[in-house]
């Protein structure tokens, strides 16, 4: 069993930043992917981000490529998610995963089974 307990979320104006945090103990085990999703009202939940805790680059969805950036932080045993100039259509509720991985793609992305409770990020326009 995984715990993912996420924090950062709030509320901001668009084109400011924030930065989203997982803990997660034990995260640094390899072969392990982090992923961070998002589920805005009446739309379905979708991959923001994902890294393999094994090395490896990062995988963006296109509409946050270049704007978010996602990162072990080892001194917390967290994930980040850095998100630089937020846009109002970036307003969700944002969620920690992980998965087990045996190979290092973290793009599968209905295959997370452990998830965190979430924390709500608001761009007001």
């Amino acid at each position: 069993q995984v715990q993912l307990v996420e924090s950062g979320g709030g509320s901001v104006q668009a084109g400011r930043s924030l930065r989203l945090s997982c803990q997660a103990p034990g995260y640094t085990r390899r072969s392990r992917c982090m992923g961070w999703f998002r589920q805005a009202p009446g739309k379905e939940r979708e991959g923001v981000a994902a890294l393999y805790t094994g090395g490896g680059m990062p995988l963006y969805a296109d509409s946050v490529k270049g704007r978010f950036f996602i990162g072990r932080n080892d001194a917390k045993n967290a994930v980040d998610l850095q998100m630089n100039a937020l846009k109002p259509e970036d307003t969700a509720m944002y969620y920690c995963a992980a998965v087990l991985s045996s190979d290092g793609f973290c793009g599968r992305w209905q295959e997370y089974n452990f998830w965190g409770q979430g924390t709500q990020v608001t761009v007001s326009s």
